[in-house]
């Protein structure tokens, strides 16, 4: 007989279910300006209380306060704020296209747009992000052609992939965009790839990679963590924790540690939490750690605190799984209202303004639509050509392909 008792696991749990009274108590937020601002070569053991906390420029009273208030001018601020409108637009139109049937499937970014809207203005061109499918803001910042996105969504005839990817899966090099891998945590070895070939090539140019608080329980996440933190590759790695994967809890993949943030020290990176609804946060430690990939300090990982507002896709219901009220009680709250009050109090927007903009984006984005819809969506119009499965595959086109194209008529 044993003197232990039967082995046994946990298997963590949500503290709320669906019917439950939300509760973000457990979230501790520290007063806007509070963090400090340590020099970007700062040793990395001396930065370890900044993946504890998290990093608040806007206050409550509509403030830029602390160390990490940034020097945009107005231009930049009501740009940024007109991105992120124009991406909510854009999910709202796109959303209600799929209901329609005109594509099989979209992901929103709803009350996650200052996050890739803001890490954008950070960057400079000819710098390479490795986003999943919640960064459409990335391309949004840089003025990329809605009129392109949907055509990539309706998968029709002018689709820039050829209708060869999942609907919201973007591409462009030419914009900093790598391809999208609907397999998570992919982003991050390649992003530390991509890095240290640009260094090796004495390049300028630094990379960033992305994944959700979910995919860091991936063993891609950890091995692209090794390679950034040996060859201090030049790289922003970002976590967006918005508190829920696909239908899971943040705890499944965090566990009891205390924050993603955190993972970063077990390989010496230095790590940061930001209040991802915080416009002029995100910037801030964008830039801040870009800084750092510049100047050959090495790779810097983020944690994003924001929350996922909407399904996971549209092919989820998250009132099954958690709280209909639960995103109105997020304590970070909308990022778009809050940049929208903290303009105003500056003086550089108002309410009618607002407004008058909300209308002309959402004339914008239907515009774009009309015309892509005009070319083809799932249902009905041009698809792309069957030749096109044939192309961007080798270089130069063994003779077997040749023969299958042939051989389907093309």
């Amino acid at each position: 007989m044993s003197d232990y008792p039967p082995l046994s696991f946990r298997v963590p749990a949500p503290e709320i279910r669906p019917g439950d009274t939300p509760d973000f108590s457990g979230v501790k937020i520290p007063p806007a300006g509070a963090v400090r601002r340590p020099p970007v070569d700062t040793d990395p053991e001396e930065l370890r209380d900044l993946a504890f906390t998290i990093i608040r420029v806007m206050s409550r009273d509509g403030d830029a306060v602390g160390e990490w208030v940034c020097d945009l001018d107005e231009n930049s601020l009501l740009t940024g704020l007109r991105h992120m409108m124009r991406l909510r637009a854009f999910d709202a139109r796109m959303l209600m296209a799929q209901r329609q049937g005109k594509t099989s499937f979209y992901m929103q970014h709803l009350g996650e747009e200052a996050i890739s809207c803001a890490f954008q203005t950070a960057l400079e061109p000819g710098d390479m992000n490795f986003p999943t499918y919640r960064q459409a803001g990335l391309l949004i910042a840089q003025d990329y052609p809605m009129f392109l996105m949907m055509c990539q969504i309706y998968s029709n005839e002018k689709d820039p992939n050829h209708g060869r990817q999942l609907p919201i899966m973007y591409s462009s090099k030419a914009h900093g965009f790598f391809s999208i891998s609907g397999n998570l945590a992919t982003q991050y070895p390649q992003a530390v790839g991509w890095a240290m070939a640009s260094a090796i090539s004495k390049d300028t140019k630094i990379a960033a990679g992305w994944v959700g608080d979910g995919s860091t329980a991936e063993s891609d996440f950890h091995a692209a963590m090794v390679f950034a933190s040996t060859y201090k590759a030049p790289v922003v790695l970002n976590i967006v924790n918005n508190q829920w994967a696909i239908s899971t809890f943040q705890g499944i993949a965090k566990g009891d540690a205390g924050t993603f943030a955190a993972r970063g020290h077990g390989f010496g990176i230095p790590a940061l939490r930001v209040d991802g609804n915080d416009y002029l946060a995100v910037y801030a430690v964008a830039r801040w750690a870009a800084e750092r990939a510049r100047r050959n300090l090495g790779p810097t990982l983020i944690e994003y605190v924001t929350y996922r507002a909407g399904g996971h896709s549209t092919s989820d219901d998250p009132s099954a799984y958690r709280p209909k009220e639960e995103g109105d009680a997020w304590p970070l709250g909308d990022p778009i209202i809050r940049f929208k009050n903290y303009l105003i109090k500056q003086g550089m927007w108002s309410e009618e303004r607002h407004a008058q903009t909300e209308a002309e984006i959402a004339d914008e984005v239907l515009s774009a639509q009309k015309e892509a819809e005009a070319i083809g969506t799932l249902s009905s119009g041009n698809t792309p050509s069957a030749r096109d499965m044939f192309e961007d595959v080798f270089e130069q086109m063994p003779p077997h392909l040749i023969k299958q194209r042939q051989e389907a008529g093309y």
